[in-house]
C-alpha cells in the first residue's frame, strides 16, 4: 500500500512555500495516476485539491514528468539585487546630509530618494520602509538634543513661568438658589 500523506491546503499568510516538497507531491501524484488511481483518490492521498490533480494530469499528458517540475520562485522577482542593497546600506550609513538634507534624520521619503539615486529604482515611501526592515534598520528617535538648548532658561521657565500659566481651581462658588429638597 502507498503511504497516505496529509498536507494542509494552502499556506498561512507569511509562510514561505517549500517548492521542493511541492514538486515531490506532484511527482507522487504522477506515480499514482500512472498506476491507474482516480484523480479524486490521488488528491486524497497527496493532500491536494482535485482540481490541482486535474491540472497535473493534463500537464503530465501534454509534457510528461517535465511538466510537473519545480516552477521556481513565486511572485515578482525583486527589483533590487544584493549589490543594490549594499549600496543602499552604505548610503544610509553616510547619512541624509550627503544628499543635501539639513538634518540627520532618515524618513521613508528620503530613503526612497536614496534608493532612486543609488540604484535607479523608484519606490513608494511605504516600500522604502519595507527595504529598511529587510536591511535590519528600525525606527529610532534621535539621541542628541538641540545644540541651542539652554538648560538654565528651561529650569527658570519651569520654576517661574509655568506655575503662572498653570490652571488653578477657582474659589468655591455661591450655592445655587434652587432647592432640590422636596417640600
Amino acid at each position: 500500500m502507498i503511504p497516505c500523506y496529509v498536507v494542509g491546503m494552502g499556506n498561512p499568510a507569511g509562510v514561505r512555500r517549500d517548492f521542493a516538497a511541492l514538486e515531490r507531491r506532484r511527482m507522487q501524484a504522477a506515480r499514482l495516476l500512472g498506476k491507474g488511481y482516480s484523480q479524486s483518490e490521488v488528491a486524497r492521498r497527496v493532500g491536494a485539491h482535485r482540481q490541482s490533480v486535474s491540472k497535473w494530469a493534463a500537464e503530465l499528458a501534454a509534457q510528461g514528468r517535465a511538466g510537473l517540475k519545480k516552477a521556481g520562485r513565486a511572485g515578482r522577482k525583486p527589483r533590487l539585487s544584493a549589490e543594490d542593497l549594499g549600496k543602499i546600506e552604505q548610503g544610509l550609513k553616510r547619512g541624509p546630509e550627503t544628499l543635501g538634507y539639513e538634518t540627520g534624520l532618515w524618513t521613508t521619503h528620503r530613503v526612497a530618494y536614496l534608493i532612486e539615486q543609488e540604484c535607479g529604482v523608484s519606490y513608494h515611501p511605504s516600500q522604502a520602509w519595507r527595504i529598511l526592515r529587510q536591511l535590519g534598520w528600525s525606527c529610532q528617535r534621535p539621541t542628541g538634543r538641540a545644540l541651542e538648548r539652554d538648560e538654565d532658561k528651561i529650569r527658570r521657565w519651569k520654576q517661574k513661568r509655568w506655575p503662572e500659566l498653570k490652571k488653578r481651581p477657582k474659589t468655591k462658588a455661591a450655592p445655587s438658589s434652587s432647592s432640590t429638597r422636596a417640600d
